[in-house]
């Protein structure tokens, strides 16, 4: 069984005034090798990272990650188009998604490792929760990727799938904020 991280940083960041997957740390670490690095030593096999504004500019910062990349040449039409793309792009080896995204900067590899702590095959579905709130990153098996691409438009990304079904809820407010930066 194979379980993929999929990182979403396609996007332009306009309120960010650059896209967020350029956005360096305290540290000077990539926004976008963060993500990649979160989701490798959370427990996923492989990452593959989607890029869309500025992907010129991302790519060099995947140097030495191991990551793959897509681009999503609709990105600007929302975090849907870039779900879609990555969904899409994975192997059919790959059975489970841990879905995450590039502008959380406090979720490290002990949410993805409690997340994927559940156990991941193909009819997983479950995200993490901070304080209650449903937040990311979220699990996907195989068996709702085609459900999640048919909702999945505009900023919604898999939102209305993940309403309509019985999604496990995995507590990570212990670890996290789960909190998205938009803003410097």
């Amino acid at each position: 069984m194979s379980v993929a991280g999929l990182l979403l940083a396609a996007g332009a960041g306009r309120r960010m005034g650059m896209p967020k997957a350029l956005v360096r740390d305290d540290t000077g670490e990539p926004w976008v090798a963060r993500g990649v690095r979160t989701l490798r030593e959370g427990g996923c096999d492989a990452v593959t990272v989607v890029l869309g504004a500025a992907a010129a500019e991302a790519v060099p910062l995947l140097e030495g990650t191991k990551a793959t990349y897509v681009i999503a040449d609709d990105w600007a039409d929302g975090m849907g188009a870039s779900l879609r793309t990555g969904l899409s792009s994975l192997g059919p080896d790959v059975e489970c998604a841990v879905v995450s995204l590039v502008d959380l900067p406090d979720v490290g590899p002990p949410v993805v490792r409690r997340l994927r702590g559940l156990g991941a095959g193909p009819a997983s579905l479950a995200r993490a929760a901070y304080d209650g709130v449903p937040g990311h990153p979220v699990l996907l098996g195989r068996e709702h990727w085609a459900g999640v691409m048919v909702t999945a438009t505009g900023d919604r990304g898999a939102r209305d799938y993940l309403a309509s079904r019985d999604v496990t809820m995995v507590e990570c407010g212990d670890l996290a904020t789960g909190h998205d930066v938009d803003t410097r």
